[in-house]
């Protein structure tokens, strides 16, 4: 049979005078010691009776009643950490299975000073993805827009303290409908002198937006770019299923819509030497960003991955790199050699301070300036684009629509026309093999239509 024993410590507090009460427990050969965190003076301690001794008085000053009560509650609090023990104790095999060397006072530990339990609001356990996740830059940075865009939705319809479970089928679909309308909600007026001001046209929304500011006001989306937000929120209850955190998924019925894409378009050698040969010689920061397009072009990495390629990256006449993208995954090097054009424009930034290897600007600053450069080169050709918006087909000049991932389109669409092997090419471009997303970046064009009917000749 089990024994516990109560004792006094045999140190005091220099400040109190009050000393802690210690317990032993003991079962055959199990035998434990450990601090209870319950403190008193060493008068009011009986050892015999292992309790505190309760003076008694006919009549007691309101002082007197005030310590009457406080070693009751400690006696109390001795029986509760007793009975604590011997169910632990019992729940834990009664000696028949091995316990910790620190088992009770680890029991005690949680007992005294039991940790709060974990948030199950689901914007708290999305903000535990979001920084428990080892994942890419870009992908941190969706997940946090996703968080924002959910957060301001919730508080939109009065639902900011939902748990993971409360988010059904139905809050799926509204939250569909809010990211679809939330740029109707606002309007922005120029006045006389030009000043722009925002104008609320909801204070539900008023009140999300400024609880949940963005740099930006939120823009029309596509069904495209909803989707992302739908498949960041799937990857979130997946990882949640997973860490047993709940056994609720609202994507069980809930089908995330195709995505659809529009014929892929690129420019080509000619046109990208067109740029490369532009003169923007008076307009030298123009021209840097003219150089790290064409750069990018002749590698064709994403622009995650440009951004971070210092000179160590050049390594025996070819840039390697890790794609940031897929580092979460299965990590490997991409290795491209560097041809005429790349090797002339490291050597032209090679005394540029620092470690990068060419001078980039930010991601939006950067987009800008390729259109800037299209237009200087008068690459204004007209491509077929789908909007996003409407999911029509639409014409649009090339320079309205050229960005920085048009570069990574440049390099697989012109390897394309001359090796039609898809996972060779994802070797220089960083795709895994048999990846799904390499038929956005290629296209069969008519000399390749017409080289395959030739084929039947």
């Amino acid at each position: 049979m089990a024994t516990l024993k109560f004792r006094l410590s045999a140190k005091a507090d220099k400040a109190t005078g009050q000393s802690e009460i210690l317990v032993r427990f003991f079962h055959g050969h199990f035998d434990q010691s450990a601090k209870t965190n319950i403190f008193v003076l060493p008068q009011y301690w009986n050892p015999q009776a292992q309790r505190v001794i309760i003076p008694k008085a006919r009549v007691m000053s309101a002082e007197a009643k005030a310590l009457t009560s406080q070693l009751a509650r400690i006696n109390a609090r001795l029986s509760e950490v007793a009975e604590h023990i011997n169910a632990s104790f019992m729940a834990a095999g009664a000696g028949k299975v091995a316990l910790p060397e620190k088992w009770l006072v680890e029991l005690l530990q949680e007992y005294n000073f039991p940790k709060a339990p974990e948030s199950r609001a689901v914007l708290d356990v999305m903000e535990r993805f979001i920084n428990e996740r080892e994942v890419s830059e870009s992908n941190t940075r969706h997940a946090q827009a996703v968080w924002r865009a959910f957060k301001r939705f919730l508080l939109y319809e009065g639902m900011e303290e939902a748990t993971v479970e409360d988010i059904t089928e139905d809050t799926l679909r509204a939250f569909v409908d809010y990211l679809r309308e939330e740029y109707t909600f606002y309007d922005v007026e120029e006045d006389k002198d030009g000043r722009r001001r925002v104008v609320y046209l909801d204070s539900r929304f008023k009140a999300a937006i400024q609880a949940v500011p963005e740099s930006r006001l939120p823009a029309q989306r596509g069904q495209n770019a909803i989707n992302k937000f739908l498949d960041c929120l799937r990857t979130f209850y997946r990882w949640a299923l997973a860490k047993d955190i709940t056994t609720h998924n609202p994507f069980r019925k809930f089908s995330v819509p195709e995505y659809l894409y529009g014929t892929p378009y690129y420019i080509t050698v000619e046109e990208r030497n067109q740029l490369a040969a532009c003169d923007l010689s008076d307009r030298p920061r123009l021209a840097e960003q003219r150089d790290i397009f064409v750069f990018q072009c002749v590698i064709g990495c994403r622009v995650s991955d440009l951004r971070h390629l210092t000179k160590a990256s050049i390594i025996g006449g070819a840039v390697e790199y890790i794609p940031r993208k897929t580092k979460e995954g299965k990590p490997y090097t991409v290795r491209v050699p560097l041809n005429a054009v790349a090797l002339q424009i490291v050597e032209r930034y090679k005394d540029l301070p620092g470690d990068a290897l060419l001078p980039c600007i930010s991601d939006q600053n950067y987009n800008y300036a390729i259109k800037e450069v299209f237009t200087a080169a008068g690459l204004t050709r007209p491509v077929t684009i789908l909007n996003p918006t409407t999911r029509e087909e639409e014409k649009r000049p090339l320079n309205e629509v050229a960005s920085s991932h048009l570069a990574r389109r440049c390099f697989i669409g012109n390897l394309y026309k001359r090796v039609q092997d898809p996972n060779l090419i994802g070797k220089l471009s960083g795709h895994v093999e048999g990846s799904k997303a390499f038929a956005r970046y290629r296209d069969i064009d008519e000399e390749m239509r017409r080289g395959l009917v030739d084929m039947l000749v």
